[in-house]
């Protein structure tokens, strides 16, 4: 699992996450996202980041295998937490983010997306929570910052899926494009961010999330404390074990 940076042009980082097989990641790799994000934001030459993937989707939430190895909470928490660093990472980071997405956006990746500022999909980007499925809850604050509010509870409650054209539609995917075409999408959208004064464009970033309507830690949180409660009633347990017995939604 690896976690890079690279500058392809001024003014411009990318953070590319390579987890295969799926991109589900563990405790450390939320933690590791949230730093290499953090960090990008604080380089001075950092204008603008890029979020992309490599391999089969852009994400597919938390290691699942990782959580039900744990006999503890150890790694729940682990995870809980690292999801939350990772999300906030993107929403606080120092420079705008443009989320380039490819294929499954499940869970976690719902929070990346939900908080980044900029979404740029492949024609074959899906996007789901199925923490309901999996004994969990959670990203529903952010999966609310993709699609109007009575769509995200049908979602949330099913399980299901929207694809990029339906995000484009309601305003929060910017563009849809061949998945050929997505990396040069993503720095064409990046460039122009990149060229304007960074200094403006860093108070930018901060005035809008000052004006925000949605607490976004907070309320990620909030969701987050439901979760534990599943665990400890033993909902959540067999719930993910059905999944990885490959007898799950």
């Amino acid at each position: 699992m690896a976690i890079t940076t690279t500058h392809p042009e001024p003014g411009v980082t990318v953070v590319t996450v390579d987890a295969p097989p799926v991109n589900a990641l563990t405790v450390r790799g939320w933690f590791d996202l949230a730093r290499a994000i953090t960090a990008a934001g604080e380089n001075p030459d950092s204008h603008v980041v890029v979020l992309r993937a490599e391999g089969r989707g852009f994400n597919a939430g938390v290691d699942i295998k990782e959580i039900q190895a744990d006999p503890g909470y150890g790694a729940l928490i682990g995870a809980n937490q690292g999801c939350a660093a990772a999300f906030a990472a993107v929403y606080d980071c120092a420079v705008p983010v443009v989320a380039a997405v490819h294929g499954f956006c499940l869970g976690g990746g719902i929070g990346l997306v939900g908080n980044a500022d900029v979404v740029v999909a492949a024609d074959d980007a899906t996007f789901a929570l199925p923490e309901v499925d999996r004994g969990a809850l959670g990203a529903a604050t952010h999966l609310a910052r993709l699609v109007p509010q009575h769509l995200m509870r049908v979602l949330y409650y099913t399980a299901g899926t929207v694809d990029a054209h339906q995000l484009h539609h309601h305003g929060s995917v910017y563009r849809v494009v061949p998945p050929s075409e997505l990396d040069g999408a993503a720095l064409e959208v990046a460039r122009v961010i990149a060229a304007k004064d960074t200094r403006v464009i860093r108070a930018a970033k901060q005035a809008i999330n000052g004006i925000d309507v949605q607490p976004v830690h907070r309320s990620y949180r909030f969701e987050q404390g439901f979760t534990f409660e599943l665990n400890l009633a033993g909902v959540s347990d067999g719930a993910r074990q059905q999944f990885l017995d490959g007898k799950g939604q």
